[in-house]
This record gives structure tokens, sequence and C-alpha cells, in this order.
């Protein structure tokens, strides 16, 4: 019977666990993650109010429900923890779906000063993530400045423009919601460096701005009209084309004034964040202009835009793991249709899925023929792995070792405690904010 580790229960990582489940019907799948809780970006990374992704929940619950699949939480793979290569030892098989844990930088001067965050440590406050320890982003600010025109870029734009009426229906913690509703964030500035037509977020994303109550949109006509492609939209792909027309029905100066504007901006390049009294005053931008070769040129020409709050919002990063090979150009681990590769070599029993084998790409359904490809060359491999002699349970092992899994039972502690909260709160399901009150919940203290 092959036993296989999933390290990570995210989207990938639950995905790669039925694939398992459904190729092989006897493999026993435990599926571990570093948190007490499962299901990844999906319960830390989707915006609160987007309850509909946040219902894929109950598809990867299936999963962990499954009667061949454990779930172990609170579990470290790596130094402080599991060592990796002990892990190897009481599995025939191991698959890292760790995703990209960091986010990139800008590299300017002035990025460090306070007030400027990755979009990511914003998201895991208002997620309650319990590894967030910053409270402080929407404080004494007015405007807001934020880098990047992805989706994730419009999920912080929003959320900072979003009336907290909306926002007390979601799961967000109760320390955010607070914080949200004492805000006094006027001006929200979404800046890109290149065109509308290579700006990432869907159509969908960008739509809901337009439905923020009591927020005014605004585009630059000008700005628009830089983008050669802009001006053909025939010539673009069909989700390119719908952000254009989007785009297009906002040009030119709000409607009405609103409690809350939103301005969207395109061919700005970041190249320094200045200071005001001793933190993030103002962003300065360089203007860009097409290259002609789908990239952008710089022209010398600069514009400052007044910012007490920055959020980069320019993509993930994967970071190396322990005891596994790495590629700095790519952030991935090398592999061949998931195998792991040692020096160009296939590592027997190692593999490999999700955005730590292909970089942060795609939508969470992309994840799904990821984690088939590994899968199916896992169990290609299974009549080889199996052979290996283990020591037994690896429940038991980890537990000799001093380590005391959260198993589902304590999961749903969890799921019952924030309830309990809401419930508490006049709210639905509000989520426990740290360590100490999940693993207190989990354990039923």
């Amino acid at each position: 019977m092959l036993r296989v580790a999933v390290v990570g229960s995210g989207p990938s990582g639950c995905y790669t666990a039925q694939s398992l489940v459904q190729q092989d019907p006897g493999v026993l799948v435990d599926v571990l993650d570093r948190l007490p809780c499962p299901y990844g970006l999906v319960r830390y990374g989707v915006a609160p109010d987007h309850e509909k992704i946040k219902s894929l929940q109950n598809n990867l619950r299936g999963v962990l429900e499954h009667e061949r699949v454990r779930f172990l939480g609170g579990v470290e793979i790596g130094p402080g923890g599991v060592p990796a290569g002990r892990l190897r030892e009481l599995y025939h098989a191991v698959v890292y779906c760790v995703g990209a844990a960091t986010d990139r930088h800008l590299g300017i001067p002035g990025e460090d000063l306070p007030g400027s965050w990755s979009a990511t440590e914003f998201v895991s406050w208002y997620s309650a993530h319990p590894d967030s320890t910053a409270d402080a982003f929407v404080a004494g600010v007015r405007s807001a400045v934020v880098i990047g025109v992805g989706n994730v870029a419009v999920d912080v734009t929003r959320m900072l423009a979003r009336g907290v009426t909306e926002l007390r229906t979601t799961d967000m913690p109760q320390p955010a919601l607070a914080a949200l509703a004492d805000s006094r964030v006027a001006d929200v500035h979404m800046v890109g460096r290149r065109g509308p037509s290579q700006a990432r977020f869907t159509t969908k994303e960008l739509r809901e701005l337009g439905s923020l109550p009591d927020t005014d949109i605004a585009v630059r006509a000008e700005e628009l009209a830089l983008d050669p492609a802009y001006l053909d939209p025939a010539a673009l792909a069909a989700p390119q084309r719908r952000n254009v027309e989007v785009l297009r029905g906002w040009a030119g100066p709000g409607a009405h004034p609103s409690p809350h504007r939103i301005s969207l901006r395109f061919f700005l390049r970041p190249v320094e964040l200045l200071a005001d009294g001793g933190r993030v005053g103002a962003v300065r931008f360089e203007r860009t202009a097409p290259d002609g070769r789908g990239g952008v040129t710089g022209t010398g020409e600069f514009e400052e835009i007044e910012a007490q709050l920055v959020l980069r919002s320019v993509g993930y990063l994967g970071v190396p793991l322990e005891d596994l090979p790495f590629d700095p150009a790519t952030a991935t681990v090398p592999h061949l249709a998931g195998r792991v590769l040692r020096e160009g070599v296939v590592a027997p029993g190692e593999y490999v899925a999700g955005w730590i084998k292909r970089g942060p790409t795609g939508v969470i359904g992309t994840n799904r023929p990821c984690a088939k490809e590994t899968v199916t060359s896992l169990v290609q491999d299974a009549a080889t792995l199996v052979h290996k002699d283990l020591p037994g349970d690896p429940l038991a092992a980890l537990r000799a070792a001093g380590i005391e899994p959260v198993g589902w039972t304590g999961w749903c502690a969890i799921e019952r405690a924030e309830a309990e909260l809401g419930a508490s709160l006049g709210r639905g399901v509000v989520k426990l904010p740290d360590w100490q009150s999940l693993m207190n919940a989990a354990h039923g203290l």
C-alpha cells in the first residue's frame, strides 16, 4: 500500500490528494500543513467579500474528508520542524505543494519606509492569517497607492474603498473590521507601468470596482490612448478586449463627488517612495511609453502622487525549500512532469505541484491539471516506490518526535469556535486571528 505525504493543503495540495485517491485505489495520503487550518490561499488569500470563490472550500473539504486522506495541520517541514529527509523516510513519496511563499520587491529607494507594505501583508491582515502581526495599515491614511494591475491589486483597492456595512457580513476578523470602519482613506490610486491591454486583472474583478457604493471611478483617456492595442481592440484576445471596454466606459473625470475615489493609472513606473515626517508621504513615478516590443521605456517625465499607504502588488515569489533543488531564475523547483530533478536526474519519491512547480500563474482551477500531471508521474513510479520499507504509521513517528498535529477533528473545533465568535459579535462566522486562539480552539481550551 502506497503512502504519500502532500505538503500543503491549498488548492494544489488538495487537488493532488484528490487525483491520488482517484488514480490509485489503495493509496493512503497525509496532507500536511504548517498551519492548523486547511485550504491555503482560499482561506487566507481570497478577499472576504468574494464568498462565491471562498465557497470552493466546500469542494476542498470533500477531498480532505475522504477515507484515505488524512489532514495533519500544525506540522512544519524543515528547520524547526520535521526535517525533509525524515519526511522521506516516513513515506514512499512526498509531493511538495507549498506555493510561492513571499512577494516581489520594487527595488527602489524608500521602499522600506513605514507605511510601505506588500499587498500580501495587507491581505494576510484582513484575512486573519496567524502570522500577521501588523495592524496599523490605514491609521492616519487619506490617500493610498496600489502598485500593480492584477487581481490582487484590484482586491486590496476594493477593500480600501468598500464600506464596513458590506464587510460586516464576511468572515473578516473583528480587529481588521474595526480598523476599516474607522478608516479615512478617500483616494486610492491603482497604478501600472504598462498599458491597459497588458493589465493582468480579470474583467469580472475589474467590474466590481464600478459596483462599489459611494465610490467614483476615474481613468485618464490620454493614458489609455498611449496603448496602441487599446486603440485597436479588435486585435486583442477576448479577455483583454473586455477589460478595454470597461476602462473605456470609465475614461474621463468621475461623474459625481463621492466619499471614495479610485483612479486607475497606466504607463507610470515607480522610481522612489518619498518620506514625509518619517514615513511614506508620496510616490514618485516616471512616465513610460511603449517600446514597440511589448515592453515600456522611460520618458524622463515624472509625477508624484500623495500616499500615506503604499501597497506593492507585483507578484508572488517561490522560496527555496530545505534539501530540495531550487532554480532562482524561475523561483521554482526543477522538475520533469512533476518529478523533482537533482542536477538533471530524477530524484525517486520526490515531486512538486502548484506554484512551486510552475510559478505563480493561472487561477485556482489551473492547479487541477497541474496536480494531475504530477500524480500521473507518481503513479507510474509506484511499483518501484512501494518497495521502500517504512517505519509504520507516520503519525506515530511524528508524535514520538514530540509533534502533535492538528487533525480533522481539531480543525472542526476551530470552525465551531469561529462560528461561536461570530454569533457573540452579531455577525456570521468570524475568523480567529492568531496562533494562540487557533490552537486553543483546536485543543478545546
